[in-house]
């Protein structure tokens, strides 16, 4: 891991951005903790680091209150990282399908999500490799938020991951349903009752499958980016119950 830029923000929270071999990153450290503290693994969208900044480190500050260190990567093929024709040509699939008021199949959710996957959990992976060493990060680690799929492959093959928040708001191959019946870590499922681009039955059909004996679905009435403040402050509960 080689760190390439560090700057203090406002709130005293540390922002140093990384690479690690081709997969750039951002880790945020409370400056203030006076021993190594859990950290939040934050997933987002194939959308770029650049375009979801604004998010991440308003996540990453929210988490910091509560005594955690946050770090995300860009996931591949998005950003400034090579373009990946394959998912550029799921992703045009999926919009044409979308435009046309037509049901997004299962071939074209299966080739947008399932290479996403296969590539992005081992650099997960990996970051955490890196970053568990360091002598401000102690564990345990959480992960929240990101295309879910991620999520539930990193719950169900990463042990140091000991908590998840999951966005039940994209797409879900039917693969994926299986494996989430073999997560057992604790759950905390956000729901938008009203996310126009998300199938809520299918939301609540994954929901079911998960093997956790704690989970928790938290559903809000609203669109997909209509999730209310109080959303984020029920998610810090969870990762403090847990990572604490």
């Amino acid at each position: 891991m080689h760190f390439t830029s560090e700057q203090h923000l406002d709130d005293g929270l540390l922002e140093r951005e990384f690479t690690l071999g081709e997969t750039p990153g951002i880790l945020w450290t409370p400056a203030s903790a006076s021993a190594p503290v859990p950290l939040i693994l934050l997933g987002h969208p194939p959308l770029g680091l650049r375009k979801m900044y604004p998010r991440l480190v308003a996540r990453a500050q929210h988490s910091a209150a509560q005594g955690f260190a946050s770090a995300t990567i860009e996931l591949p093929g998005s950003g400034d990282r090579p373009r990946w024709p394959a998912a550029e040509q799921a992703r045009a699939d999926l919009r044409r399908a979308m435009e046309v008021g037509e049901p997004v199949g299962d071939e074209i959710v299966d080739a947008l999500i399932l290479p996403l996957v296969e590539k992005a959990v081992p650099e997960w992976q990996a970051t955490l490799d890196a970053l568990l060493p360091l002598p401000e990060i102690g564990g345990p680690v959480g992960y929240s938020g990101g295309v879910i799929s991620i999520g539930i492959r990193l719950a169900l093959v990463e042990p140091r991951i000991v908590a998840a928040g999951f966005f039940a708001g994209s797409f879900v191959p039917r693969a994926m349903f299986e494996e989430a019946r073999q997560v057992t870590i604790p759950l905390h499922v956000l729901l938008q009752w009203d996310d126009e681009g998300n199938d809520r039955q299918a939301a609540l059909d994954l929901f079911d499958a998960f093997g956790s004996k704690e989970k928790s679905l938290y559903a809000n009435m609203g669109g997909h980016t209509g999730v209310p403040q109080f959303a984020g402050d029920a998610a810090a509960q969870f990762f403090t119950r847990h990572l604490k």
